[in-house]
């Protein structure tokens, strides 16, 4: 699904300019010409930025992003005009993540939109990576610990990371490859059933252990870790 952009700008000529030129790129963009109806689309959300001019009728940028801060952390890049230093500073403090100056080049734009996204992307997957759970077993990356129950399972970082993939992925194959390339690295250059040892070494400190049957083969394929517990 295309990523959603709001465009709160109105000056028609601009507006237009970079609703071609977002939609050119893959891109769903909203228009939306003065302060007001900006506002009421950012609040109803789904957009993965926003492009807010400083100058608006009905609301001004700054008040804009000052109301759209009490309730949503949605990326914000300011459109601003040249010698406009105090409006830049202002919008920065009440919560823009960024600024452009008119006029400026599509290119630099696009550039800061991808960044912005990739950002809130990072942060999200940062967030829903803290706990992982299967069952009675419990990983918390940003703690770097996996519990069965209250009984702490002692893995090497590489054990650790080839779980938390499979946990990310429940319910997704994956090849030997891709745990080659996501846990090793593109650079790595020996064989990939190093892959099928790491999980022999996972299920004796898990499957066995326990009585499950936590990871699964499929054959030719890969292995992966299902929702249900059979």
């Amino acid at each position: 699904m295309a990523s959603r952009i709001l465009i709160v700008e109105d000056e028609e000529k601009i507006a237009r300019f970079l609703e071609l030129e977002l939609s050119h790129e893959g891109y769903e963009a909203v228009k939306a010409a003065d302060g007001r109806e900006g506002l009421e689309l950012a609040l109803e959300g789904g957009f993965a930025v926003i492009l807010l001019d400083v100058m608006l009728p009905g609301l001004n940028g700054l008040e804009v992003i000052r109301r759209l801060r009490k309730s949503s952390d949605v990326p914000v890049l300011m459109l601003t005009a040249r010698d406009a230093v105090m409006d830049k500073v202002s919008g920065l403090d009440m919560g823009a993540d960024d600024y452009v100056t008119k006029p400026f080049a599509i290119e630099e734009l696009l550039a800061r939109i991808r960044v912005l996204i990739r950002k809130k992307e990072s942060s999200e997957t940062a967030e829903n990576r803290k706990t992982l759970v299967w069952g009675a077993l419990t990983l918390d990356s940003a703690g770097h610990t996996v519990r069965y129950g209250e009984d702490i399972i002692d893995l090497t970082k590489r054990e650790f990371a080839l779980l938390e993939l499979m946990l990310l992925n429940k319910n997704i194959v994956l090849s030997r490859e891709t745990f080659i390339e996501r846990v090793w690295g593109y650079d790595y250059m020996g064989e990939t059933n190093v892959v099928d040892v790491y999980v022999r070494y996972l299920r004796g400190k898990i499957d066995e252990v326990y009585g499950v049957s936590m990871i699964r083969t499929v054959r030719g394929v890969g292995y992966v870790v299902k929702d249900d517990k059979g």
